[in-house]
């Protein structure tokens, strides 16, 4: 007698495919947060043409957006998602890192790549309180700026004096700075529920401060040993 074939319980195959789902986006998270590292790194070790070391000293918080997407959609548009972290109350250190995306938006003058890696400092308290928000948009309201590149770049000029967010972009070795004007950056929850084990908005991250998630370590390491407090 023919053994008839055992039958799969189609809710054991749904949750088997949401665990190996949730699996590959944490693993993702955590990619995405050792290229965010990278990305910072390699823009601090190349002071000739990286972020001025005095404007990191001077900043309250730093967005990295490794990998942002142009025109990946439709024509013009532009999706990414990155982290932030600012620093920390205590005086040295910064706080474990926080999710956002950022969408839309002109990019002012455009170096080459279909991906671009996107640099935020923001110099002020009120900048870094538009960034705790659920949702902002960058030149409407907090004001943005292309920040200068490398070491001769010097404080005097009127984006540092008056922008709350400097910006710069990097692309197949190059390093500019870039307009982000009209770029909406919202926090991204899904990530941070991954990274933290549960609902959390940005702003409980960076206010109550938790234990960075293992991924985080390289990001914070390398936040930390170019610019542990702020001058």
């Amino acid at each position: 007698m023919r053994k008839r074939p055992a039958l799969v319980c189609p809710l054991s195959a749904l949750l088997g495919l949401a665990t190996l789902h949730a699996q590959n986006a944490r693993n993702e998270d955590a990619e995405r947060l050792d290229r965010a590292a990278i990305v910072f790194e390699e823009s601090m070790e190349s002071p000739d043409k990286g972020i001025p070391q005095e404007l990191l000293n001077k900043a309250h918080c730093a967005v990295i957006v490794p990998g942002l997407k142009k025109g990946a959609f439709i024509f013009g548009a532009k999706y990414g998602r990155g982290f932030f972290s600012c620093r920390s109350k205590k005086g040295v250190g910064w706080t474990a890192p926080a999710a956002i995306r950022i969408e839309g938006g002109s990019f002012g003058l455009q170096i080459g790549g279909s991906e671009i890696d996107v640099i935020m400092l923001v110099m002020n308290e009120r900048g870094a309180q538009r960034l705790l928000s659920s949702k902002f948009t960058l030149g409407g309201d907090a004001s943005v700026a292309a920040g200068p590149v490398g070491r001769t770049a010097t404080a005097q000029t009127d984006a540092y004096m008056t922008a709350e967010i400097l910006s710069w972009s990097r692309s197949r070795g190059l390093f500019a700075g870039v307009s982000l004007q009209g770029a909406t950056l919202r926090q991204d929850l899904d990530v941070n529920r991954r990274l933290y084990g549960k609902r959390i908005q940005n702003r409980e991250i960076i206010e109550s401060e938790p234990a960075p998630p293992a991924a985080a370590q390289r990001l914070l390491g390398a936040l930390n040993k170019h610019s542990s407090r702020k001058s």
